[in-house]
């Protein structure tokens, strides 16, 4: 019933022809995805683009022996079937279109796609009764199944020691400088900049559900503006800081969510009890603060210690003065 309903051809009812053809546009899809990653890593890890290089050539003397095989038995035409024709056919799932993935995201990928045209070929060679293509798939089931340790040897060609580790700095400095640095400029504007009104709502009205109103307002109020002068302020193009869409994502998120600590604790209806959890958050937040600049931003502990809690501190100060008054 399935079948009837869809409009998608079984692999089980595929000619030899269209086996052929389906393995010609695999192998060139694979060649193309290949060349992707190469071009998208070659500025900041060229080492790496070189074995994505290496595979995309690989994939191409596959495609160039199963186009020979298909011309000497089924002439020049070759009938355009790709892998959302068949049914149950594995897919590349389009991941690989985003605009910047991690190295280990690609690498698992490659991975997924040698393993998934490895069963390809050997499902295929067992369809197949013509001897020589039989052969031909089945060498290039086994090719597949060697693909990683051809990866492997690429890898030990151009990949370096020293070039991992130029790429793996590269990688951190590119998230630090995209989501850390963004990220704690507005966790520190969050958790700083909300003190004054929240505690002086608080100490002025005594009543803890208007100060987490003005704990939620100031809080989302101030991630809106962060996020958005920080997607406006640089688009990363000659800085390297990456998107602005994604600093301005971190930026925005931990405003608010620095803002948010020392409001919740107001949801409880006790005065001095939601106060005193207030307090206890806001060194937390000073603290964890600190401890992100010493571990991402490499500032000594105690110098960012020093800097952050007690300019959080007078700005606490500051605030519960000026709702006393």
């Amino acid at each position: 019933m399935r079948s009837l309903l869809s409009s998608r051809k079984r692999f089980d009812d595929l000619s030899e022809q269209e086996i052929l053809a389906l393995a010609i546009s695999s192998e060139e899809d694979d060649a193309q995805i290949y060349r992707g990653f190469a071009a998208r890593l070659r500025g900041d890890y060229p080492s790496t683009a070189a074995v994505f290089d290496g595979m995309a050539e690989e994939e191409d003397g596959h495609r160039a022996a199963l186009i020979e095989l298909f011309r000497s038995r089924f002439g020049e035409v070759i009938p355009l079937v790709r892998r959302e024709h068949v049914a149950g056919f594995y897919a590349r799932k389009p991941v690989w279109l985003m605009e910047s993935l991690p190295l280990e995201k690609i690498r698992e990928i490659a991975g997924d796609m040698e393993f998934q045209a490895e069963r390809f070929y050997r499902a295929a060679a067992g369809r197949v009764t013509d001897a020589a293509t039989r052969k031909l798939l089945g060498d290039l089931a086994a090719a597949e199944a060697q693909h990683e340790r051809r990866a492997d040897d690429l890898a030990e060609t151009h990949l370096t020691e020293e070039a991992v580790d130029t790429e793996d700095r590269n990688a951190h400095r590119q998230f630090v400088l995209t989501w850390v640095q963004p990220g704690l400029a507005g966790l520190m504007d969050g958790s700083v900049s909300t003190l004054a009104p929240i505690f002086a709502a608080a100490f002025a009205t005594g009543d803890t559900w208007n100060t987490f109103l003005v704990g939620l307002a100031a809080s989302v109020g101030a991630g809106i503006s962060m996020g958005f002068t920080e997607a406006a302020s640089d688009d990363g193009e000659l800085s390297g800081r990456g998107s602005p869409v994604k600093r301005g994502i971190a930026s925005g998120v931990m405003t608010t969510l620095g803002g948010m600590g020392h409001a919740l604790p107001y949801l409880i209806p006790h005065f001095w009890t939601a106060t005193i959890i207030a307090v206890i958050v806001v060194f937390v937040e000073l603290w964890t603060i600190a401890w992100i600049q010493k571990r991402y931003m490499d500032t000594p502990f105690w110098r960012a210690a020093l800097q952050v809690v007690f300019g959080g501190a007078l700005v606490l100060a500051a605030g519960i003065l000026i709702g006393s008054s």
